[in-house]
């Protein structure tokens, strides 16, 4: 295996301490039925010179979302080459109807900011009434294929573990809390009494989308009951599971799918950095998760099962993650001198993604329901979401045995996941 200096990304650039109470406010509400109308209202309302300059105002539509709309201004000042054009581009999420029933907006700009501190994130530049604003990160926006290249998932897989080592959890967690929903302590709480995990996090949250599900048949009432259940048994399960160099909880993305991924396109060389953009469900939460999550998106918003990564790829993804997350924590802390084990650091991570592959399915399922319910975009969440659920069900009947006690055929998924 490489030294940690050799796997390493690049360096963490020195933090900021803006704030996010200081982020201009725009009093203007973004309409998703006209959106280049909205969009050119918006960027004139943020600067006049984007009205009174000379030059075209072009917009570009990114359709890659599922629950917002996301616009790109460009200003086409003359004289300007594209890259210049880019380097004053600006960004607009606007927020998909009733999305905040599911996302706590206020955590997301925290998150967003304090990114942008540690040079992880681009500057936000103002936020109006349903969205944010922000400055655009050039570079191409990542294909569900484009995640197979190995080039791409080990600068992925290096700036997962960056995010993991260097940020704190100040911006995304209020208190250490106890689960509410456990209904045994026992099983939750170290035994001290005091609970280590940060409020909100993975668990909280997907129990919180649970309690928003609808009730109104015995169906919707008995789907609840169910995912209710599997809920608590999973976060008793994997709620307490030991992250490297004692972080259990980490800053996590949480939604580390494949258009959340830019690659940095002006780096010469074959391997070029990668930056990611989102936040809006960034949370504490477990390293495993994270990863897992990340690789069952290897799949595509269009669930093609047999793209889960292999056992080979998900071991040189970890193992990029593991030197990369050592590198950053040294770097970090100032404990050069601290010891490392990789290949064992790299073994557990490997055996704690297995544990969680099912756990992205879950939380994704579940969120489709909501959406199914909430959501005006023509998109067909029930559909989706049973696609996801089927995901969480394959894995817990491989790890329970119960498919291979029936006689029943191995998921496509669980095929791929097992395959060399």
């Amino acid at each position: 295996m490489s030294s940690i200096a050799q796997d390493a990304s690049t360096a963490l650039p020195p933090a900021r301490t803006d704030s996010p109470l200081a982020l201009r406010h725009i009093p203007f509400t973004f309409d998703t039925t006209e959106p280049e109308k909205s969009a050119l209202e918006l960027v004139q309302e943020y600067s006049k010179s984007w009205k009174e300059d000379e030059g075209e105002v072009v917009f570009k539509r990114f359709t890659d979302g599922i629950t917002n709309t996301l616009m790109k201004a460009t200003k086409r000042r003359p004289g300007l080459s594209d890259i210049q054009v880019d380097e004053d581009a600006i960004l607009m999420r606007a927020y998909g109807k009733g999305t905040d029933v599911i996302i706590d907006r206020e955590r997301e700009l925290r998150a967003h900011n304090q990114l942008a501190s540690f040079g992880l994130a681009p500057p936000l530049l103002a936020r109006f009434n349903n969205g944010l604003m922000y400055k655009f990160i050039p570079g191409k926006v990542c294909s569900y294929e484009d995640l197979h290249e190995p080039e791409i998932y080990r600068q992925v897989a290096k700036r997962l573990a960056q995010w993991h080592a260097t940020l704190p959890l100040t911006a995304i967690a209020a208190i250490p809390m106890l689960d509410a929903k456990a209904p045994n302590e026992q099983q939750h709480t170290p035994q001290n009494g005091q609970s280590t995990r940060p409020y909100p996090n993975t668990w909280t949250v997907l129990q919180q989308w649970i309690d928003a599900l609808p009730e109104n048949s015995e169906k919707e009432r008995e789907r609840k009951r169910t995912l209710d259940v599997e809920c608590v048994e999973m976060t008793a399960k994997l709620g307490d599971t030991p992250g490297l160099n004692g972080k259990n909880y980490v800053f996590a993305h949480h939604d580390l799918l494949c258009g959340n991924v830019i690659v940095d396109t002006t780096v010469e060389g074959d391997e070029k950095p990668v930056s990611f953009i989102d936040y809006e469900y960034a949370a504490p939460g477990p390293q495993a998760f994270d990863i897992a999550n990340h690789l069952a998106e290897w799949a595509g918003y269009d669930c093609v099962h047999s793209a889960v990564p292999t056992r080979s790829q998900r071991r040189e993804f970890i193992e990029n993650y593991v030197a990369s997350f050592h590198h950053h924590s040294i770097q970090y802390d100032g404990e050069v001198t601290r010891h490392v084990d990789l290949e064992r650091d790299v073994n557990q991570m490997y055996e704690q993604v297995e544990l969680f592959r099912g756990m992205p399915g879950f939380f994704w399922g579940v969120w489709a329901l909501i959406q199914a319910q909430i959501s005006q975009i023509d998109f067909d969440y029930a559909s989706y979401a049973e696609l996801r659920l089927s995901e969480y069900w394959a894995w817990k009947e491989e790890h329970d045995g119960t498919r291979q006690r029936e006689g029943r055929e191995m998921h496509v998924r669980e095929k791929k996941w097992q395959s060399e």
